[in-house]
């Protein structure tokens, strides 16, 4: 059996060849745990030296990871979380989509390592955690970047994404979870999708690979917002609300192919209710903006961290 090496610090140089970010050297990162009141642990990577002003959340199925090309980008100070459930954090207390009680985690991790952050980006998932979170803690942050994600999203608009993470539990090899990553992802580099297997999966000692998130059965029986009993799932009318009563700054990064999970009675409503809110759309990009068009997206966060 042939073992498949893995640092997750080895591969930021291939990161910033592929998209023509100037790299001088491996970044400053590392990465830290933030214990919760139950014992559980959620982990982070913790980019830079300085206080970091700005907390990325990434999406369900994925990892901290996600945003490697973003952080290099933005050259800045910032932590990115590993979910509950997903990359090297613990399960969640109350599954996946439990937005709310997620919410609750990631105000545990922010006091912890990002107490001076004010700007809070968050994608799919961690778009949905960071509304509740706007909810439940207003004074914590400032500003609110949601990545191709409102309340309106359905089964039907976020099939491509559920077929994916619902597929094998697990891979014989990881040629096979390449083609499946490669299947689903057509409009993304062999290299990059490799890299992005490293990191979101693990190799067991039979030699077969697993999603990191399949560890803990995170997706297990888990119905999506359209199947959901009314004690399981997540209210996304008041995930409408959080936008609306949200004091910060708003923006939606939309992506415009379609992968996305947005559509064009989201934005409308969106803006409806927050006629202040900023809409950016990335033409080449579907819903995984960050992975689609990093630098351009790097660029929207600077500029809201900057105004």
């Amino acid at each position: 059996m042939d073992r498949v090496a893995y640092d997750e610090f080895s591969y930021f140089a291939d990161n910033a060849s592929e998209f023509g970010i100037a790299y001088d050297g491996p970044p400053v990162v590392r990465r830290e745990n933030v214990a919760m009141p139950d014992g559980r642990e959620l982990s982070s990577l913790v980019w830079g030296d300085g206080s970091p002003e700005l907390v990325l959340i990434h999406g369900g199925a994925q990892n901290a990871h996600t945003w490697d090309t973003v952080c290099l980008a933005l050259g800045r100070p910032l932590i990115a979380i590993d979910m509950p459930g997903h990359g090297h954090s613990d399960a969640p207390a109350h599954g996946p989509a439990n937005v709310s009680r997620n919410a609750e985690d990631i105000a545990v991790v922010i006091r912890a390592l990002a107490p001076d952050a004010r700007t809070v980006v968050g994608m799919s998932l961690g778009g949905l955690t960071t509304m509740a979170l706007s909810a439940q803690e207003p004074d914590l942050f400032d500003t609110m970047v949601l990545v191709d994600m409102t309340p309106g999203v359905t089964r039907g608009k976020a099939k491509q994404i559920a077929d994916f993470v619902n597929g094998p539990k697990s891979f014989e090899n990881f040629d096979e979870l390449l083609a499946r990553a490669v299947e689903f992802n057509p409009t993304r580099t062999e290299a990059s999708l490799r890299r992005g297997i490293l990191h979101n999966a693990e190799q067991l000692d039979d030699g077969s690979w697993v999603w990191r998130h399949a560890r803990h059965n995170v997706f297990a029986n888990h119905p999506s917002p359209d199947e959901a009993t009314d004690d399981k799932k997540p209210n996304y009318d008041q995930l409408w609300d959080a936008l609306e009563n949200h004091d910060g700054p708003l923006v939606l990064a939309r992506g415009m192919r379609e992968q996305s999970v947005v559509d064009d009675d989201d934005e409308a409503e969106l803006r409806r209710r927050r006629p202040d809110a900023r809409v950016e759309h990335f033409v080449e990009a579907g819903h995984s903006i960050q992975g689609d068009m990093p630098v351009e997206l790097a660029a929207l966060i600077a500029d809201v961290l900057d105004s």
